[in-house]
């Protein structure tokens, strides 16, 4: 009896907590605020070592206004997702052509690891003298920058395909085809989609790389710019923008893996 009583309350507190969901995130935005407020007079320090949210506020409205914020801002959006697509695609095709061939898989694993432990700022560079300081080198920092955490999900889903659902495929005689479609696919998912949460948040890492190196736009171009100028309040509104950006993605990558995987979720129910 104190079990089910105990139970009922911990339902009735995650119903709570799950109404109360939509208030945490301006709840906790306008705890930051004060938080930032009372360090600044606390602190006082002036505006380009530390400018207020007022501040930061009025500029993000003037840049807005001039129209300057959208393009750059549209800029990044475009090397990221650029990024995104030819980094993503990349990973999966090589990480399910590695997991059939383990020879190539050995062969290749060394590389790609070593690969991984050179800091892309180091790279980006290079990559900029190689392919000018346009839109190529941004997009190829940011796909470099997907590419192994996706790369090696999929492998890992692939990998955990049962094998006995394997040769249940073999005894009905499916082509390759029809094994990647109705059975590699749906069990690599779930894995393959955690990858695909990490490198969207790294693209905007990778974008921001590139345009810090070499860039006329962007919003690390801004952020140079703020830096140059002293304009702090400048660079709190492009990070402010690349913080949004990435909360976007992640969403985004949250809301596809709820479309994608909901037949789990009639599994579990049912």
């Amino acid at each position: 009896m104190k079990a089910r009583s105990l139970s009922a309350v911990r339902n009735l507190l995650l119903q709570r907590i799950s109404k109360n969901r939509l208030l945490l995130l301006p709840l906790s935005l306008l705890v930051f605020l004060l938080l930032w407020q009372i360090l600044v007079l606390a602190l006082k320090l002036p505006s380009f070592i530390l400018p207020s949210p007022a501040e930061v506020g009025k500029k993000f409205l003037d840049v807005l206004a001039s129209g300057m914020l959208w393009r750059h801002f549209s800029a990044t959006l475009k090397e990221i997702l650029l990024g995104l697509i030819f980094g993503v695609s990349a990973a999966a095709l090589l990480g399910y052509g590695l997991s059939k061939s383990p020879i190539a898989e050995r062969m290749l694993s060394p590389f790609l690891v070593g690969s991984q432990s050179i800091p892309m700022a180091a790279v980006a560079p290079l990559l900029v003298i190689w392919f000018g300081p346009g839109l190529l080198s941004k997009v190829l920092i940011c796909s470099l920058t997907v590419f192994f955490p996706v790369l090696v999900n999929t492998l890992v889903g692939l990998r955990d395909v049962p094998q006995d659902l394997r040769e249940v495929m073999r005894s009905l005689r499916s082509s390759p085809a029809q094994t990647l479609r109705y059975l590699e696919i749906p069990a690599a998912l779930p894995v393959f989609l955690g990858g695909l949460r990490v490198g969207a948040s790294l693209s905007v890492i990778g974008a921001i790389v590139g345009e810090l190196v070499a860039s006329d736009q962007g919003l690390g171009f801004l952020i140079n710019v703020g830096r140059g100028q002293y304009d702090t309040a400048l660079v709190f509104v492009a990070v402010i923008c690349l913080v949004v950006l990435a909360a976007s993605l992640y969403g985004f990558v949250l809301l596809l893996e709820k479309k994608l995987l909901s037949w789990q979720t009639w599994r579990k129910e049912n």
